[in-house]
């Protein structure tokens, strides 16, 4: 019985009816003629409403539903989650759906509504957006359905207690590859970069064939065969390439919901993958107060997984740094010369001047990307024209810290340390171009 009358619901025609039939039991306190009116209408009100019960009652399971949520989300993008009814009626029903989704959307306004016709079953989709790791937690799957008269809904519940994990942006890294095969990564401002100098390791001696690069050829081959010969290479491979990430309170810096944080960790996820699939070797390295994580290079078809994972894991009280304890990590455990791609964030250019000495110690031995970033959040106050004393103050103030972020970049380059500076939304892109500017040259 308690069941029951949790799964039942009447609709808004019964009130706006029975509010009709209150106004005609008033009037007829004048009217004597409106009282048989108004309490036939009653009866006949109760009659369709249990008729409409038992309509919808008469099947102890009149529709199937349920949430297919995926084994996993990706952090900072648009994750579909399907949906499937299906009606067991023999007749059409009307439904709305109010899917009690995780508590970290703070989406209290859920609602789908539509119809399904007899013996039938419709899908529908809606989206959520993540913008934090861990685990979500969706409730129940709440389906109302009517009948055609649609004076009660009946409460249908399913899937309750499903969870999803919520990984860094797997989708970012699966649309990068994609286009790093198909050739079209221009479309989204990764650079084809023409290749400088023989940076590329020896292959074997082949006959010359027209076209051929004739600074290959191999003059004592040539002379001992009697035939042009020429020297074969290939790309150099198996290089060691390191993402350090910043994990402390400097990034926790939020722009457009997502910390600064976790565009260094899709970055990281995006730019590992690409690098494994130009057979070099990655590893991954976080620090805060302590080092967190440091796991070696590889290049195994397993390594993307293993990254993943720890990518997944991170978790920060975000306290400030120790670039101490990194240039010891980084000098007792990374031995050979690596590229070393460091994800930070510098306000002023004080704070860098006392990580400076550092990052000087790590460059002499590694080849050091330092990748900070520009605070858009200033765009509007630097672009809008200041109208009274307190704006013009405030856009000086955001104008200096544009200008220190440039100063760095000079400080920076001064010393032989490689720099990125961009944009949050623009990171990934920009950290690819960078590696891919970095192998083309020769550096590492």
């Amino acid at each position: 019985m308690i069941k029951f009358i949790q799964s039942l619901y009447l609709g808004t025609r019964v009130f706006y009816v029975l509010a009709a039939l209150v106004l005609l039991f008033l009037f007829s306190y004048w009217v004597h003629a409106l009282y048989p009116i108004a309490l036939i209408g009653l009866w006949l009100v109760l009659l369709i409403v249990v008729f409409d019960i038992l309509t919808l009652y008469k099947k102890k399971e009149g529709i199937f539903a349920t949430r297919q949520l995926p084994e996993k989300f990706s952090n900072s993008d648009l994750n579909e989650v399907p949906l499937t009814i299906q009606n067991k009626y023999n007749f059409k029903i009307s439904f709305s759906v109010i899917d009690e989704i995780p508590v970290q959307f703070q989406k209290r306004d859920f609602l789908k509504i539509g119809s399904i016709p007899s013996r039938d079953q419709v899908s529908i989709s809606y989206g959520l957006r993540p913008v934090d790791r861990g685990i979500y937690n969706f409730g129940k799957l709440n389906i109302y359905v009517s009948s055609p008269l649609k004076i009660v809904k009946r409460r249908y519940t399913f899937n309750n207690g499903q969870t999803v994990k919520v990984y860094p942006s797997f989708i970012q890294m699966k649309k990068y590859a994609f286009l790093a095969i198909d050739n079209k990564l221009t479309q989204f401002g990764l650079k084809k970069i023409r290749r400088i100098g023989h940076t590329m390791e020896f292959e074997q001696i082949k006959d010359y064939v027209i076209g051929d690069d004739i600074r290959t050829i191999n003059w004592k081959a040539t002379a001992k065969r009697g035939a042009l010969m020429i020297n074969q290479f290939q790309d150099e491979k198996s290089q060691p390439v390191y993402s350090l990430i910043d994990a402390s309170r400097v990034m926790k810096m939020p722009f457009k919901g997502l910390t600064l944080l976790d565009y260094a960790i899709n970055s990281t996820l995006a730019f590992s993958n690409i690098a494994l699939k130009k057979n070099d070797k990655t590893g991954l390295l976080t620090f805060s107060n302590t080092i967190q994580n440091h796991l070696a290079v590889s290049n195994k078809k397993t390594h993307l997984n293993t990254i993943l994972e720890v990518l997944y894991a991170i978790n920060t009280q975000f306290l400030d740094s120790d670039f101490s304890r990194l240039y010891a990590e980084v000098k007792r455990k990374i031995t050979h010369r690596s590229l070393l791609l460091l994800y930070t964030n510098f306000e002023h250019i004080s704070s860098l001047q006392r990580q400076l000495p550092y990052l000087k110690g790590l460059a002499k031995k590694h080849v050091l990307v330092v990748i900070f970033f520009e605070n858009t959040e200033l765009d509007d106050l630097i672009t809008k024209k200041a109208t009274s004393t307190a704006e013009i103050y405030h856009k000086t103030i955001a104008q200096k810290m544009e200008y220190d972020k440039k100063l760095m970049v000079k400080e920076l380059e001064k010393h032989g340390i490689q720099t990125v500076l961009t944009k949050p939304e623009d990171l990934s892109v920009n950290t690819i171009n960078k590696y891919l500017e970095i192998k083309a040259r020769g550096i590492l």
